[in-house]
């Protein structure tokens, strides 16, 4: 399967991206990461290697712990990294990061 990787900078576009989800009912991938953090920095540069610019695919949104802070708190996202998955109304949380690797194919 193929990503199409969009980093989101502010809270507004998150959630326009939640509202639009809620009234397509499409699925949703939501990537937590934080600069901080080597391994989601690395997790990061990966999967932009892997899946550049295509403009096909899956979207799965990258949001950072710098410049958006509260967005954790929408999913009761703790740690990082993290895949939040809305599939058919349920909201999926995973945060053990051989099943993010297995889940991108890295």
């Amino acid at each position: 399967m193929k990503y199409n990787i969009v980093s989101l900078t502010k809270e507004n576009d998150l959630n326009k991206v939640l509202r639009n989800q809620k009234s397509s009912g499409e699925d949703l991938h939501i990537l937590f990461l934080s600069l901080w953090d080597k391994w989601s920095v690395s997790l990061e540069e990966k999967i932009r290697k892997r899946f550049p610019k295509v403009g096909r695919g899956q979207t799965v949104y990258t949001v950072d712990s710098y410049n958006m802070p509260h967005s954790f708190v929408i999913f009761n996202t703790s740690k990082v990294p993290s895949l939040v998955s809305l599939v058919r109304g349920k909201v999926l949380v995973e945060d053990y990061l051989p099943r993010i690797y297995r889940k991108f194919k890295l």
